[in-house]
């Protein structure tokens, strides 16, 4: 199911996410959580998501390793505060354009 941050898509959002066994949270590296990553991370708390992954896309825009560091210190936080194991959950790092490309494979 994919749950857009866009407001008009929440109510889509809480139906599919009754269903999930788990889910991958979307981050943009570049840009770090925003409002609706809050917004996702409280819905799948709220209906019971058992498990999450982070995806941490646009890695290819950041030269700044500490920058990567702040962006997953963040995210790891702001799970934590929704009782979600933060500091456990597998946060992957890449380029899902660099992966369409076939480009950079080491994060593509």
């Amino acid at each position: 199911v994919d749950c857009p941050g866009h407001a008009d898509y929440v109510k889509n959002m809480i139906t599919g996410a009754a269903q999930m066994d788990g889910a991958i949270l979307v981050v943009s590296a570049a840009d770090g959580p925003m409002p609706q990553t809050r917004e996702h991370i409280l819905l799948a708390r709220q209906v019971g998501v058992p498990a999450l992954v982070v995806f941490m896309n646009k890695v290819d825009m950041v030269d700044d390793e500490e920058l990567l560091d702040l962006v997953e210190m963040e995210v790891r936080e702001l799970l934590s505060s929704y009782q979600f194991p933060g500091d456990d959950i597998p946060i992957v790092k890449g380029s899902a354009l660099a992966a369409v490309e076939n480009r950079d494979a080491p994060i593509g």
